[in-house]
């Protein structure tokens, strides 16, 4: 039954994450596709927004057909991981936590299940027990490593760029108060 349970989780799980991912991509599914999605990105301060949106896109879609697939177990699970981190750090942080009120809710349950993947591989049912494909269990470290490092990259480079958006703001607001004239 474990078996079962972990096909289940890869195929719900992973479907989902697929339709997301095409939805920044592509446009599927009532997205918004690339420029869209940049767009958005931008807005959060994630410049360029375009080469954010493919990596987010790519990150959903690529780790969720390898989750469904059951294959190369963790890269599917660490790839949507790093995504659904970055979304609760840039796209939800300081809400509540429920999606109704635009709280982390979804992607840390994403978060919850691509890690319980990632530890317990993808079971019996995948093309990693049918190819014999295993990759060694010290790829999660330098993984982990990675997707907590792209994290922090994008949340410190989106901060940087909010910090000089507002200074370039205030010297402009300074600029015109110094141009006006006296009363």
């Amino acid at each position: 039954m474990v078996n079962v349970a972990l096909l289940a989780l890869r195929l719900t799980s992973g479907s989902l994450l697929v339709g997301h991912g095409a939805q920044k991509l592509f446009g599927w599914f009532g997205g918004n596709g690339l420029d869209g999605t940049a767009g958005w990105l931008e807005s959060l301060n994630l410049k360029p927004g375009k080469p954010w949106a493919i990596a987010a896109g790519a990150s959903e879609f690529g780790g969720g057909l390898l989750m469904i697939l059951g294959f190369l177990n963790p890269v599917g699970p660490l790839s949507a991981l790093g995504s659904m981190g970055m979304a609760t750090a840039k796209a939800h942080w300081g809400k509540p936590i429920w999606a109704a009120s635009g709280g982390a809710e979804l992607p840390v349950t994403n978060a919850a299940i691509t890690t319980a993947l990632m530890l317990t591989g993808p079971g019996t049912f995948s093309l990693d027990r049918l190819l014999h494909t295993k990759l060694p269990r010290w790829v999660l470290v330098p993984g982990l490593a990675g997707v907590a490092g792209a994290v922090a990259a994008g949340v410190v480079l989106s901060a940087r760029q909010e910090h000089e958006q507002t200074e370039q703001q205030a010297a402009g607001v300074q600029a015109r108060h110094e141009e006006a004239p006296a009363i």
